[in-house]
């Protein structure tokens, strides 16, 4: 028979501990914490007081800031400016001078008709000025904009037409600043070389011909050595120009040549003797300076192809572009034939230039 367990009682201590530890494992609740109390709070803060057509409007309205907020990223959209808050020397530009009668028929044209073609500019990082915007391209038209307000005093000329731009999506400032002036208005050779070397001097390519690869990928071969060239130019000698944009192609190639050849003091001497009153009267000193110059002696030193000359004969050379240069004599003189897939115009005025120098060499 099994023995039966005798029921204690619990004491007040005891039932005061079970209190205790019941409290400490049930959550309390707040008056709404009843269920239905629960559901009818959810369904109060889901509902939307605005009509129909509000809220329709709000969709709507937020639709269209996205739209234009993509649109203005892209440069779809025309903005105002207050021509204050422009620096207008924020990247280092690649145009020399500006021509005065340029520029006053420039002026003419925005005073009678507006200005018609917007300027772009880029929001800057960091300023030490109030202006929070720097020019990416427009040089000409922002001063001709500037010049009207100063002029007439219209408060028409204090805002400007402009196109925000994102220059890294385009390739950096200088590239996006090159492929404009390109488009719109042709460089000379030496502003292109000019820009090319500041655009290396300031970290944003290796070096100039990196540089000259990268600002003009477009150009041809035979035009990125010109550019080349002028870049040299200005590296040595661009301190002591006044018309260097002014430098025609052909005087251009000879001087790069010379000072490819060591002549760089002498042409520097030259030019501190004299100081050139205009474009033309520059372009003589160094004329006389290239006559003046030595012929430089080939090296043997530095190798190259065997000759192989037979009397009375011409002779072939392919070189290792491929490029075959074959000479012969006509009875009346000589003639060099160049042929190769990479020949076009633009070498051949080059290679031109070179052998004009070499011969007009006393």
């Amino acid at each position: 028979m099994a023995k039966r367990r005798k029921l204690v009682a619990p004491s007040a201590t005891d039932l005061d501990q079970i209190e205790q530890e019941f409290r400490g494992e049930t959550p309390s609740r707040s008056p709404l914490s009843v269920p239905i109390a629960q559901v009818a709070a959810e369904a109060a803060s889901a509902h939307d007081p605005r009509s129909l057509e509000m809220r329709a409007q709000a969709a709507k309205n937020e639709t269209d800031a996205k739209t234009l907020h993509e649109a203005q990223s892209k440069g779809l959209i025309i903005i105002e400016i207050p021509v204050s808050d422009i620096h207008a020397d924020a990247l280092v530009r690649d145009r020399v001078v500006l021509d005065a009668e340029q520029m006053n028929e420039l002026q003419l044209s925005i005073a009678k008709s507006g200005l018609r073609l917007p300027i772009e500019v880029f929001e800057l990082a960091q300023t030490d000025t109030d202006q929070p915007y720097g020019l990416l391209s427009g040089y000409r038209r922002l001063h001709a904009i500037k010049a009207l307000r100063d002029l007439t005093g219209d408060p028409k000329y204090d805002t400007v037409k402009a196109i925000l731009r994102d220059p890294d999506a385009m390739g950096g400032t200088f590239a996006a600043m090159i492929e404009e002036n390109e488009i719109r208005a042709a460089l000379s050779h030496f502003e292109r070389g000019r820009i090319s070397v500041i655009a290396a001097q300031q970290g944003v390519f290796e070096n100039t011909e990196a540089a000259v690869n990268g600002l003009f990928p477009m150009a041809s071969k035979a035009k990125r050595s010109k550019i080349r060239s002028f870049a040299l130019i200005f590296e040595e000698l661009g301190d002591m120009l006044k018309f260097p944009d002014l430098i025609k192609e052909k005087e251009g190639l000879k001087i790069a040549a010379a000072l490819r050849d060591g002549y760089e003091a002498k042409l520097r001497n030259e030019l501190a003797l004299h100081s050139p009153t205009d474009p033309a009267h520059e372009a003589a000193i160094l004329d006389t300076a290239l006559a003046g110059l030595d012929p430089v002696k080939p090296n043997p030193k530095k190798g190259g192809r065997p000759k192989k000359t037979t009397a009375g004969a011409g002779r072939s050379v392919t070189l290792k572009s491929g490029v075959q240069l074959t000479s012969d004599h006509d009875g009346s003189g000589w003639l060099i034939r160049v042929n190769g897939s990479r020949v076009d115009r633009e070498l051949i005025e080059v290679a031109m230039g070179e052998l004009s120098r070499l011969l007009d060499a006393d």
